[in-house]
């Protein structure tokens, strides 16, 4: 069923009038214009089209109102009419017809120049470059009729897989260039002796030949230990991998080997920051663009001129962070004063925003309850209402811009267990101190899917990890959650209230609390910390967007809180999808690293763990585990098909799932069934874990 088509009619929007001023795009350069899956037609809204080609921004320093805060954007080169100057990859997927669509463009902030929101909407192959009927997936996206649209935004990934580029300005201080510290952590999961030391599939800063000899390489185990300065006969820049090439400029060699679990890190200094601010300006101008102008600057059409009446936003965890940084700092109002995207939905960013407009930002990084402290992604405010730190004696509100500027788009945050673990979730909703809750603008929601991971994925081996990675599918309750979005945004048609887990309720609480609530399972460690983000001190010109510290020092962390657990040791609090409401096993929001590793006592970055139930009675009693066995809960694979059919109506009537998604989950539930009851019990493989095709 078309979701939004039977919700609301087509209206004329008042943003559907030709604009008098200049595009921001300055030039619209087509490079190919061609049928999507060879003119397949997706329901009700026909055949779509896949346009890709490049964007060419002028952004004017000049307006204040619109750009001071893009850090040295002063610095900028410009070109004879005082505008700043760049370019970038897009692509578009719209419908041939655009009558038989829904009016309402959805724009993906890519996650480190990938596009992701097909495999996560429409359960698609992974590909930067759709072109197929299999690239669609199940079709969703295209079935409701959305216009798809990608710009790049960070100029620091490598352009492999097809990634989207852009080539953002160096700031230039006349003939005296630019210098400045960079901190940049190593860590491995191998042994290794060659590392890149940018992160993330991302391009760092190569050191300043000339200036090599101050760069120091320390090592330690934990964020707070002591750094132990390396000695420079120890490493150096640049090597020569096992039967490659030489690795220089963003590469280090270190003589006794990198070994995993240890936090190495390189400081140096570089020259030539790019303007990393302007990628947001380029969402913010692409977005603008598309809808409010007929053509660019030389008369070229916009191909989406008239097709649409309103705008999304959509991210994933590091985009998730974009979009909430954007809002901040009210970088998604153009030129002309309008608000570019009318609703936001800001998927597992915890409660970050990142290293996106500063002086040498390194945009693809982040912290984690181990890794990466020093990296400006979770910092004050936090809350969508006026909030105050006691320790630093600072107020502040992330919409403080927006609201002042009446510019305050309708905003869903969705978070899963493992945000509130690994990326400080619960500063969305509580004080800095974790003694109270705080409530939500009126205009925003917070949703918490129960029990699932940051991501989709699940391997048949643990890797690094010491538990089977968390096969939750939060798919589905994403898929409805984005049609009340789109109508929120669009029709004003509210949508359900909030679901997290809260403090004076008893579903949210320390560490400490989780601990002694959590029924012990056989042989499962546990974890004592989640991640408590350290208060950061920058340098006296933080405020300008420049770092003085590198790395900066580290104050008071703010407190964060975690789900309380049930008697199967699953999250409290939350939305309940059918995996979590009639559960073949405890899934879990963390995992721990093995302990073959060091900092074993640490959770990763992004993944949950998955510990089966006992089959049977006998072995319940053997392994002495305390939960109800599968033959206890369901006795055989039709009741608990059954039990899964009304956890799934449940929350279809709830508005948190759709119709087309009831017979995806019953089949997917019992692939899964019959998957874990024929499992090899003494084998330590995860296979069964991992869908078949």
């Amino acid at each position: 069923m078309r979701m939004l088509s039977s919700l609301f009619a087509i209206f004329a929007s008042v943003f559907c009038v030709g604009s008098v001023t200049e595009a921001r795009v300055d030039r619209l350069e087509i490079v190919e214009r061609v049928p999507f899956a060879k003119g397949y037609r997706f329901g009700v809204s026909g055949a779509y089209e896949r346009i890709i080609g490049r964007l060419h921004y002028a952004v004017d320093p000049k307006n204040s109102e619109a750009n001071s805060l893009i850090v040295d954007l002063g610095l900028a080169p410009t070109d004879s009419s005082g505008l700043v100057r760049f370019s970038g990859d897009f692509m578009i997927l719209r419908p041939v017809e655009p009558g038989l669509g829904n009016r309402t463009l959805l724009y993906e902030v890519g996650n480190r120049g990938n596009v992701g929101m097909l495999s996560f909407f429409n359960d698609a192959p992974r590909t930067n470059q759709p072109t197929s009927r299999t690239d669609a997936g199940n079709g969703f996206l295209f079935r409701e009729g959305y216009t798809l649209l990608w710009s790049a935004w960070n100029w620091d990934v490598t352009d492999a897989n097809h990634r989207m580029q852009i080539d953002l300005p160096v700031a230039s201080n006349g003939a005296y260039p630019i210098v400045g510290s960079i901190a940049a952590e190593i860590t491995v999961n191998a042994p290794s002796r060659c590392e890149p030391f940018a992160w993330g599939n991302s391009r760092g800063y190569p050191p300043a030949p000339e200036l090599t000899g101050s760069s120091t390489l320390s090592v330690r185990l934990r964020q707070m230990d002591f750094r132990k300065l390396l000695s420079r006969d120890q490493w150096s820049f640049g090597c020569v991998p096992a039967g490659g090439n030489m690795l220089s400029g963003t590469h280090v060699y270190l003589a006794d080997g990198f070994r995993p679990g240890l936090l190495y890190e390189l400081i140096y200094k570089a020259r030539h920051p790019r303007i990393v601010g302007l990628g947001l300006a380029g969402i913010r101008d692409a977005i603008s663009f598309f809808r409010f102008f007929e053509a660019d600057n030389d008369l070229v059409t916009n191909p989406l001129w008239g097709a649409t009446d309103n705008a999304l936003v959509f991210g994933i965890s590091q985009s998730g962070r974009v979009i909430q940084h954007m809002i901040y700092q009210a970088l998604h109002i153009d030129e002309d004063r309008r608000m570019v995207f009318d609703g936001a939905l800001v998927h597992v960013a915890g409660g970050g925003k990142g290293s996106f407009n500063h002086r040498f930002a390194q945009t693809t990084r982040h912290p984690s309850v181990h890794e990466g402290h020093q990296y400006p992604a979770d910092f004050f405010p936090f809350t969508t209402t006026l909030q105050s730190d006691p320790v630093t004696g600072e107020e502040g509100d992330v919409l403080a811009l927006a609201k002042r500027n009446g510019a305050v788009p309708k905003i869903f945050f969705t978070n899963t267990s493992t945000e509130y673990w690994a990326r400080s979730a619960s500063l969305l909703h509580t004080d800095t101190e974790g003694t109270v809750d705080v409530a939500l603008d009126s205009r925003s929601r917070s949703y918490f899917i129960a029990g699932a991971q940051h991501g989709v994925w699940a391997y048949a081996h643990r890797g690094f990890y010491e538990n089977c990675l968390n096969p939750v599918d939060q798919r589905p309750v994403m898929r409805a959650l984005l049609g009340h979005l789109a109508l929120w945004a669009g029709k004003g048609v509210l949508p359900p209230g909030n679901v997290y887990p809260r403090i004076d309720e008893g579903t949210l609480g320390t560490v400490a609390d989780w601990r002694e609530k959590f029924t012990r399972l056989p042989s499962l460690r546990l974890p004592d910390r989640n991640l408590a983000p350290p208060r950061l001190d920058h340098g006296p010109r933080w405020q300008r967007g420049i770092a003085d510290y590198a790395p900066p020092v580290f104050g008071p962390p703010y407190v964060t809180l975690v789900p309380m657990p049930n008697v199967d040791g699953l999250d409290r609090g939350g939305l309940r999808l059918p995996e979590i409401a009639a559960p073949l096993g405890t899934y879990l929001g963390w995992n721990l690293r093995r302990v073959e590793f060091d900092a074993s006592e640490s959770i990763g970055r992004w993944s949950g763990s998955f510990v089966p139930l006992p089959l049977s009675e006998l072995e319940r009693l053997e392994e002495d585990d305390p939960r109800d066995s599968i033959e206890v809960r369901y006795g055989d694979r039709s009741r608990y098909l059954e039990k899964v059919h009304d956890a799934s109506r449940e929350l279809h009537v709830r508005g948190f799932l759709l119709s087309e998604d009831l017979q995806r989950i019953s089949d997917r539930a019992g692939q899964f069934y019959d998957r874990l009851i024929s499992r090899d019990l003494k084998s330590d493989s995860c296979a069964y874990t991992v869908p078949r095709d």
